[in-house]
């Protein structure tokens, strides 16, 4: 049995704990945001938030996760979109194929978070989800005007 906080919902979930959090929020959850690419933790298309971190659940087993701790996936980043990332997307029309993208939201939500005016040095240090599309520049463009938009600025 697993007990797990996502989206500021608790759930008990039966589940082997070496089961992938993946696949308990895909699977058990339904939440289908994050994404299933390489498996191995490398491309991140399968990010979330734990406390704030950007994670890839594809590689840390359901125990390793407290019941304490905050999960956050991209359904639970915004109600309605108005995440400032979210609105940054739509607007630059960020992604191309868009699979990678929820992985990518939530790893700049974890950089902003910690750093709210990342310069491009940072962006690139901290951002290491792969883009089979390539769209890294408007991804830094987005990055760049959530944080105007963060500030209260405008695009």
């Amino acid at each position: 049995m697993a007990k797990l906080k996502v989206n500021g919902e608790v759930f008990e979930i039966e589940v082997d704990g070496t089961t992938p959090l993946l696949w308990v929020l895909r699977e058990q959850l339904g939440l289908t945001g994050a994404k299933y690419a390489c498996g191995i933790g490398q491309c991140g298309s399968c990010t979330v938030l734990v406390d704030g971190r950007a994670v890839r659940p594809c590689v840390i087993p359901v125990s390793a996760i407290s019941p304490t701790q905050e999960i956050v996936t991209i359904e639970g980043l915004s109600s309605e979109g108005e995440h400032p990332l979210q609105q940054a997307w739509a607007e630059l029309d960020v992604p191309q194929c868009g699979y990678c993208q929820t992985g990518m939201i939530l790893s700049a939500a974890a950089l902003l978070s910690s750093n709210p005016d990342p310069s491009d040095a940072d962006i690139d240090a901290s951002i290491t989800n792969i883009c089979r599309c390539g769209t890294y520049n408007r991804v830094r463009e987005g990055i760049h005007l959530a944080a105007k938009l963060n500030k209260g600025g405008k695009s």
